[in-house]
């Protein structure tokens, strides 16, 4: 079941940072480890921050994009400190954890860590199905990175140890790769028939993602969307 969680580091810049969140991984049970776009790959001072979690470090996949990391993925959760002009569905940190393991059963779940200076973009968080935030001292609410990472992956092994007690979702949603070809598939169609405009595009899309991500549809409800969208397609050719 843990085998299935991914941890995924975006454009890390200090690599101590990687290998501290392979030591916080281990001792919560964690190993799937991936790197989207590394300032600098891991080198000799992961290894001696990571100490016992060698293992996880060498095993870490290395990725250009963090579609990449989430390929394949049917639950993807961003950590975000900072407040965005469009919310998204958010959850607490104990939350997280429970939800990750309530659907790690059905494929495989992430939950993405941005950089240390900034942490994830808006285009990255909206690739997100939620977003999760450690509520620190509002006073003083930077957490380093290895820190935000122990504190979740925490979270999510108190889950794993209470799983009975936390039903299966039973809800077969769609994988995160079927999502973003149908936002693909949507803006195209919006495009066609002139709703969007090329020239003037606004944020049209973002609000949409965000209606979508905060509905979550199932998979059979995403089909049918997909249908709605070839046959205005159809029509618009006609």
């Amino acid at each position: 079941m843990l085998e299935n969680i991914r941890i995924v580091l975006v454009n890390t810049s200090h690599t101590g940072n990687i290998g501290s969140t392979a030591r916080a991984m281990k001792t919560m049970g964690l190993s799937n480890l991936y790197l989207v776009d590394p300032v600098t790959p891991p080198d000799g001072k992961s290894s001696a921050l990571a100490a016992g979690a060698g293992d996880v470090l060498a095993n870490a996949k290395i990725v250009s994009k963090l579609e990449e990391a989430v390929a394949g993925c049917g639950l993807v959760v961003g950590t975000s400190a900072r407040s965005r002009t469009l919310s998204w569905p958010m959850l607490e940190p104990r939350s997280c954890g429970e939800k990750l393991i309530k659907e790690v059963d059905n494929y495989p779940v992430a939950l993405v860590f941005g950089r240390e200076n900034s942490g994830l973009t808006n285009e990255e968080l909206q690739q997100c199905h939620f977003h999760v935030c450690i509520p620190a001292n509002p006073d003083y609410s930077s957490l380093n990175l290895a820190a935000a990472v122990q504190t979740l992956c925490y979270e999510i092994r108190m889950a794993y140890l209470n799983k009975d007690a936390i039903p299966s979702e039973e809800t077969e949603y769609p994988l995160n790769d079927d999502l973003e070809r149908f936002y693909v598939h949507l803006e195209s169609t919006l495009t066609k028939v002139n709703f969007i405009r090329a020239s003037h595009p606004g944020i049209v899309m973002t609000r949409l993602r965000r209606l979508f991500n905060r509905a979550r549809p199932e998979s059979q409800e995403l089909n049918i969307l997909r249908g709605i969208l070839a046959s205005v397609d159809k029509s618009a050719e006609k």
